[in-house]
């Protein structure tokens, strides 16, 4: 593995983080992609050194790279597809619902924060 292929993958995964603890749902969708690519990436180079395909009566058994990785970011890519069509519905939803596509706070969990703000504030 290269240090530049590993830049790469720490900058994705760093980029997909900080947009994912956005506010937007537009962003955490992005993030989510970033993400999921970083992972894909890094699944495909932590596989063996390139290699012919396995192709059978083509090369050497040996020689042939592994397609377990090859198969499994295959895998990942279906179902990241599958996860971010349905983050767009709920966005979507979402955005038509309330006209934005900011993640506002709930009014129960606020009261919730403040009731035990109180109880800390008073046995303190």
């Amino acid at each position: 593995m290269s240090l530049i292929s590993l830049g790469v993958v720490a900058v994705l995964f760093a980029a997909g983080t900080y947009l994912i603890l956005q506010r937007m749902l537009s962003r955490v969708v992005i993030g989510l992609g970033l993400v999921s690519h970083g992972a894909n990436l890094l699944i495909m180079l932590s596989g063996t050194r390139p290699a012919p395909p396995p192709v059978i009566g083509k090369s050497q058994v040996a020689a042939v790279a592994d397609p377990l990785p090859q198969a499994m970011v295959l895998t990942a890519i279906v179902i990241s597809f599958g996860v971010t069509a349905f983050l767009l519905a709920l966005a979507l939803r979402s955005y038509l619902l309330t006209g934005s596509d900011a993640v506002e706070d709930d009014l129960e969990d606020l009261r919730i924060r403040g009731i035990e703000g109180e109880e800390k504030g008073a046995s303190a």
